[in-house]
């Protein structure tokens, strides 16, 4: 059951990340094997620039990309953070309807 239940989890994980490698080409390259010490250097640079949001060049947008690309190595991570993203992708939904009428 519980093997189920973290297939399940992997395959949500998933589902976020091949989305927002549609949104961004170049972050589904970092999701390969060979690219693991590389990947957990970007997603910590990416987190450390996003706590530097209020700078203009950098984002708050950044620390949500470093935590997704940090969840591919950290299996803890896939199912709080999708559960997150998806979350959030529903209040912008939302937001947008009432934004519109």
């Amino acid at each position: 059951m519980r093997e189920k239940q973290r297939d399940k989890q992997r395959r949500r994980f998933d589902r976020q990340f091949d989305r927002l490698g549609r949104l961004m080409p170049g972050v589904a390259k970092l999701r390969s094997r060979g690219w693991i010490a590389g990947r957990i250097v970007v997603a910590l640079l990416l987190i450390i620039g996003g706590t530097l949001g209020m700078l203009p060049v950098l984002g708050f947008w950044m620390i949500p990309l470093g935590l997704l690309l940090l969840a591919i190595d950290i299996p803890a991570l896939q199912a709080p953070l999708s559960a997150a993203i998806i979350r959030s992708r529903r209040r912008l939904t939302l937001l947008r309807r009432k934004w519109r009428s």
